[in-house]
């Protein structure tokens, strides 16, 4: 006995089984904030940056080690920045101050237009010697073959975005590369009410970019990466459910 399998059938099996999976995971997580409903979110733990799971070292391209050279019977040594002992972070452990300024304006408008028309004609006057024998009627039209065409589109797109950003968080050092750059990493987060705030910075600085009072401008780290968002209620709320977020994914209109 032969069997016939729908073509059809094996993709709607992945589609049940995706709506399946989807349904399952958000119902681990509606579980889990049933269970702290009238709670405040907890914040997370203090943990070391080199020890969070996909924590990778930075590699970057690095110049030649240079060997540090010192002066006999001097009080000054090359290199330094000050008299005294400089008080800025040079080594792993190290904190410093990010100030956080990010003022962004974008605006683009952008206007396609096209447009392509054609037309085609083909006929026969005089087919065989038709108006040679006075026949009352040609045997065949006298338009074989007519065809138009036309096309156009007309495409415009407005981008008008404006972020603002200013704050500051401690960040740790937690790596020094061979070139004498440092790898920074600092988290805040601030609990309001029910409401969790996030702030994640992350880069490579340059230690003669350090200001004196151990401060640093955020447009200066070297592949920054900047995170500011928030976790709670309000957050939760601001979300689509998890049903319209899966259909707006599978769906394709």
């Amino acid at each position: 006995m032969t069997r016939i399998i729908h073509p059809s059938l094996p993709r709607r099996a992945a589609t049940v089984a995706v709506l399946l999976g989807a349904t399952l995971a958000g119902g681990c997580s509606a579980i889990d904030r049933l269970a702290n409903i009238g709670e405040t979110p907890k914040l997370s733990a203090i943990e070391n940056p080199t020890a969070t799971p996909g924590y990778k070292p930075v590699q970057m391209p690095m110049p030649m080690p240079q060997p540090a050279v010192y002066n006999p019977n001097s009080l000054w040594r090359n290199g330094s920045r000050a008299f005294f002992k400089d008080q800025r972070a040079h080594q792993v452990g190290d904190l410093l101050t990010v100030t956080v300024n990010i003022t962004d304006k974008a605006k683009y408008e952008n206007e396609t237009s096209r447009s392509r028309s054609s037309s085609e004609d083909s006929g026969v006057t005089d087919f065989i010697g038709t108006n040679t024998f006075n026949t009352a009627k040609a045997p065949l039209p006298g338009r074989i073959l007519t065809s138009d065409s036309s096309a156009s589109t007309d495409g415009k797109g407005t981008i008008d975005r404006k972020e603002t950003l200013s704050t500051t968080v401690a960040a740790v050092v937690t790596q020094v590369l061979p070139n004498g750059n440092l790898v920074v990493e600092g988290r805040q987060e601030i609990r309001v009410n029910f409401e969790v705030r996030e702030l994640i910075v992350a880069g490579i600085v340059r230690p003669e970019d350090i200001q004196s009072d151990n401060t640093i401008d955020s447009t200066k780290i070297a592949e920054a990466r900047i995170a500011y968002g928030g976790r709670g209620q309000i957050t939760d709320v601001q979300q689509p459910r998890y049903g319209q977020q899966l259909f707006d994914i599978i769906l394709p209109f």
